[in-house]
């Protein structure tokens, strides 16, 4: 364990905490991961104080586990997965560094949130592809480490986007820039040169961002990164397409996005819809959630800075004539809620309280990937294991985002529940064990594996396993960064 008064001398005195109330914090969340208590919790200002830290925890052997949002924390990722371990809470590194609005790419620190940096961009005519109404204490970095996806599938052309470069201080202490960033001279002396850090590749032919996304900090400390951003429309228009089945509402949100008419797209049940438009509580949810149908397409329309009047009308007569040769109607109001009253909640930070939390103030979700074909399957999959668990498949929320323009899906089950209630809290710990077997064993894949399920799932893929082992042994040969986190 690194000595106390070494960490004090690194971040300051009043930096590092070891109250019982501050570490009962850390010690567990949302997610059904067990508790396990840090020793200390550090706040770091910058990468030197990240770098010193790392490299104490190197010569003690002390676990680290890099935290960059505030609560609620839902994954059981910011857990601690063994004892002796110190939180490294990053959310003083508030640093917007550079805003490029010729290249479209931003880049900032990892306690900086979705509400902080879209103002900053705003300022600069540009926004950002953000993730389905996050919370306000949600990390920017932290969001796009995770591969969150983002709602303007339009933009999304691989994977990882819109992350693009970063600079991560690896478990054997050595600061590693990735893309772009690798390049020779500081960042300071690329941008003199005229380079932008938005390339994510590299250095060389590989891809290393790959191994830090989704790692869960089990790699090292990511210091800064870089994202991609949009221009600011100057018009948009908002829609909203319904129906009982599913069948029609996807074969028109994939023609929307081949055409590339739609920027925001996304579909909702109506579960999902009430929560999200009401914070009144669980009443009110399901009052509004009577007036909506079971399956929602939402999409927007927007133009730019040249001729947007024109590019408006152009898009418009294109969306009329496809909707025409589906047979599906747009509409701009449902149940009281207008499409561009949603466009405008869904450009922000979800509002207090948090959107999962309105209804019993827990939530638990299955998420994994998906194409239209295995879609339906796995619906019945997932309705099934809640019906045989005793959960009112009513209450199911399901989120489906278009992604990698529309080439596969996000599928996401929301299991709104009464955190207060044990005989509920543990109905819906085994329904989400039973439903995650049942959906891999269905075709579901789940790319992003957190808390109880990364085991089980990651299980499924010995040389996967094999490899990331060897590669955790060569940048974290001590096991310090996250240890007890997926499969190491």
């Amino acid at each position: 364990m690194i000595d106390e008064e070494i960490l004090h001398k690194i971040v300051g005195r009043e930096n590092v905490s070891h109250e019982e109330t501050v570490l009962e914090e850390y010690s567990s969340d949302i997610s059904f991961v067990q508790a396990i208590r840090p020793d200390y919790v550090v706040r770091p200002r910058n990468a030197e104080e990240i770098f010193n830290i790392v490299a104490q925890a190197r010569e003690t052997e002390t676990p680290l586990v890099p935290v960059s949002s505030g609560a609620p924390h839902f994954l059981g990722d910011t857990v601690p997965g063994v004892g002796g371990s110190i939180i490294v809470d990053l959310s003083r590194l508030k640093d917007i560094v550079h805003i490029d609005r010729k290249n479209r790419v931003a880049m900032f620190e990892p306690g900086v949130t979705f509400s902080e940096l879209s103002a900053a961009v705003a300022e600069e005519g540009l926004r950002l592809n953000m993730p389905l109404l996050p919370r306000r204490s949600k990390s920017v970095l932290g969001s796009l480490l995770e591969r969150q996806p983002v709602i303007m599938p339009k933009y999304h052309w691989d994977i990882a986007d819109p992350l693009a470069c970063t600079e991560v201080i690896f478990g054997t202490g050595d600061i590693f820039r990735t893309g772009a960033a690798a390049g020779s001279g500081s960042i300071e002396e690329q941008w003199a040169a005229g380079g932008t850090q938005k390339e994510a590749a590299g250095p060389n032919a590989a891809s290393w961002y790959r191994l830090i996304q989704g790692s869960q900090g089990t790699m090292g400390i990511v210091s800064w990164v870089s994202a991609r951003c949009e221009l600011l429309p100057r018009l948009e228009e908002a829609f909203f397409v319904t129906g009982s089945q599913l069948d029609k509402i996807m074969e028109t949100m994939h023609w929307l996005i081949r055409l590339r008419l739609v920027n925001e797209c996304l579909v909702l049940n109506n579960t999902c819809l009430a929560q999200i438009m009401t914070n009144e509580g669980a009443e009110n949810v399901r009052s509004l959630k009577k007036d909506l149908p079971p399956w929602i397409l939402f999409f927007s329309i927007a133009a730019y800075e040249y001729l947007p009047e024109e590019r408006m009308y152009g898009q418009k007569k294109n969306m009329n004539e496809l909707t025409q040769r589906l047979g599906v109607e747009t509409v701009q109001a449902l149940g009281g809620i207008t499409a561009d009253q949603f466009l405008k909640t869904a450009q922000h930070p979800s509002a207090e309280p948090y959107w999962k939390l309105r209804d019993g103030g827990g939530c638990q979700d299955i998420f994994f990937l998906t194409i239209f074909d295995h879609l339906p399957g796995l619906i019945r999959t997932m309705h099934d294991s809640a019906h045989k668990a005793g959960y009112d498949v009513e209450d199911l929320g399901v989120y489906l985002q278009p992604i990698v323009q529309g080439v596969n899906l996000h599928c996401e089950f929301n299991l709104f529940y009464d955190i207060n209630d044990p005989r509920e809290q543990a109905r819906i710990r085994d329904l989400t064990h039973e439903a995650t077997t049942r959906l891999m064993n269905n075709g579901a894949f789940f790319s992003r594996p957190y808390g109880e399920s990364a085991e089980m799932i990651m299980n499924r893929d010995a040389a996967s396993v094999m490899t990331l082992k060897k590669v955790k042994a060569i940048v974290d040969p001590n096991n310090i960064m996250n240890p007890g986190k997926l499969c190491f």
